[in-house]
């Protein structure tokens, strides 16, 4: 794009609040700067920029960040991420050069101030319906009806209609599996909020979990030809049915682009999850949902291959909702049967999805 004069000079005005005239602005290190324009400007190239304010001379150099996949560097957020910590830190390091604001590039080339901000927000439309997970407490004490299986068989499909969109990006594909096993968010943030000394735990089980996941990221690194875009938050929070199975999702979470195996996770944990809170294992409603679930997805995909790759992602849901933190009230026994499924299926080169109480019956390691 063009950096514009107009616009870089609009920007300090605003920014500043005061008489603002541009001087000449150029590549840094350019022997001769412009009055004109910056043709060709190419995000993470640093721009010197030489005005006056209220009559005195200043000078400053307007720096953004290259546009790449890898590095966590993929999406827009990560990039403003970075744009927003170096301007709240540079000033607090002795001898460092100052951030003087912070903003962004709109579609049209005008530069925007959020130097200012504290916290950001976001502004939504409202939506009507009901959670579906007050479905699941109801399939819990009364069973499935025609319209329960309906809905799980609606929300597969959704799966495999958004999972049908490729992208071809390894690093985002290895990104995603990282960013599974390390992120803060994800399976290590979440076991670091484990306390110590749980009865349900032996002495080092956490650790050891951790590692066969890492494991686990090294045999899925290289499958980047399974990168689909995702939701990438599934879960029944996040999806509002009003009457029948008509249905809309919220908080997509941790990016555009992942592996399909994060959002089947997210949704069917739950009915596993209910059913082990009944009866401690998976039975009646809530297993003929899970069931409809994978087998309309299998047969709507054609991806066996889901099922040698899915063990981490059951693990990551899995120590959410087994977490005395998110879920405080649980009995030991359910969190016991919960870390039963993860570490057993942690062993299995392929899940079988029929034999869910397997899983959750067998004694741990």
């Amino acid at each position: 794009m063009d950096l514009k004069r107009e616009a870089v000079e609009a920007y300090l005005q605003e920014m500043t609040d005061r008489e603002v005239s541009l001087l000449a602005m150029g590549a840094l290190g350019e022997t001769v700067p412009t009055t004109e324009d910056v043709k060709g400007f190419g995000y993470g190239s640093p721009v010197l920029i030489d005005y006056l304010l209220d009559g005195e001379k200043r000078s400053a150099v307007l720096s953004s960040m290259r546009v790449q996949e890898g590095f966590g560097h993929d999406h827009f957020s990560d990039r403003a991420q970075v744009m927003i910590w170096q301007h709240s830190t540079f000033g607090n390091l002795p001898k460092h050069a100052r951030s003087i604001d912070v903003g962004y590039f709109t579609g049209s080339g005008d530069l925007k101030s959020c130097g200012e901000a504290e916290e950001y927000f976001l502004l939504m439309e409202k939506i009507e319906g009901n959670e579906y997970f007050f479905d699941l407490e109801r399939v819990k004490e009364e069973g499935a009806t025609d319209l329960d299986l309906a809905r799980a068989e609606a929300l597969s499909t959704y799966l495999a209609k958004i999972h049908s969109v490729k992208k071809s990006s390894p690093a985002l594909y290895r990104r995603k599996i990282r960013d599974t096993i390390g992120h803060g968010e994800c399976i290590m943030g979440i076991l670091d909020d484990y306390p110590r000394n749980l009865s349900f735990l032996e002495h080092g089980e956490l650790c050891t979990i951790e590692k066969r996941c890492v494991d686990w990221r090294w045999r899925l690194r290289d499958l980047t030809g399974r990168l689909c875009q995702v939701h990438g938050d599934y879960h029944p929070w996040n999806v509002m049915f009003r009457s029948g199975t008509d249905f809309t999702v919220l908080d997509r979470s941790r990016g555009e682009w992942g592996e399909a195996a994060d959002d089947i996770t997210a949704m069917t944990t739950n009915y596993i999850f209910y059913s082990v809170q009944k009866s401690g294992e998976l039975e009646g409603g809530l297993k003929d949902l899970f069931e409809l679930f994978f087998e309309n997805y299998l047969n709507k995909t054609g991806d066996e291959d889901l099922l040698r790759v899915i063990a981490p992602f059951f693990a990551f849901r899995m120590v959410v909702v087994a977490s005395p933190t998110w879920y405080p009230l649980l009995s030991d026994k359910v969190r016991k049967k919960l870390f039963n499924f993860l570490e057993n299926l942690l062993d299995e080169e392929e899940f079988d999805y029929k034999r869910v109480n397997r899983y959750l019956a067998r004694s741990r390691i």
